[in-house]
């Protein structure tokens, strides 16, 4: 998936994806990872989410990575409030108090950006993925954490066969193949969540798992 059609997605307004309320999976189960407050927390792919915000107003400081210049730009300003803005390395990196958001690839990301972050949250990046990108996310995340990191992994499974992603559906067998080797994982939720999706129950999808997992980097690779 080339980044030209996340680029268009959000240029042309295209994203179904936002949503419009802190998730309520972020809510309800961050503070059972005990991290300490002030620690930074990685959220790859973070979009303009309102997460961000909550984790900021949660005590920690917050690293975001996303493609997408405009949806940096449309983040600080429905926040009210202006960054700093300069450039570092290969990403125009955006900083107001407790925020900062790098726009650039993802996988240009090297340990020395992330060496700070304690914690991992992704809700949006293993699902924007196709299989291929999903592995080399997968390699890449686990090459650059530090030990210790700990974090929330919101994934999607579903028949994929009945509708085409992004988003993309990731089952639990793949997960632990992807990050096994390097992460402990816990599966906390995985309710099914199809009643709720008017997208997917259109699409003809007959089944819709959202499965919640508790991350820690083992570093036992």
């Amino acid at each position: 998936m080339q980044p030209e059609f996340w680029h268009d997605r959000w240029d042309r307004n295209q994203i179904g994806f936002h949503l419009q309320a802190v998730n309520p999976y972020l809510q309800r189960l961050w503070s059972g990872l005990e991290l300490e407050q002030g620690g930074r927390v990685l959220v790859p792919l973070c979009g303009k989410s309102l997460d961000l915000s909550w984790l900021a107003s949660s005590g920690f400081e917050v690293l975001g990575v996303e493609l997408t210049q405009t949806a940096v730009e449309q983040f600080f300003s429905e926040q009210k409030v202006e960054p700093q803005i300069r450039q570092q390395g290969a990403f125009k990196v955006y900083e107001a108090g407790p925020v900062t958001l790098l726009c650039g690839d993802i996988f240009a990301l090297t340990a020395a950006d992330v060496a700070s972050c304690a914690g991992l949250y992704d809700h949006a990046a293993m699902i924007a993925f196709p299989p291929e990108m999903r592995a080399a996310y997968a390699r890449h995340l686990s090459s650059i954490l530090p030990t210790g990191c700990k974090g929330l992994l919101i994934t999607l499974d579903y028949d994929q066969s009945e509708m085409k992603g992004p988003p993309f559906s990731v089952p639990d067998a793949e997960v632990q193949s992807l990050l096994a080797p390097d992460w402990a994982l816990e599966i906390i939720e995985q309710p099914d969540v199809l009643d709720q999706e008017w997208k997917f129950l259109k699409g003809g999808v007959t089944r819709l798992v959202e499965r919640v997992y508790r991350l820690e980097k083992t570093g036992k690779a």
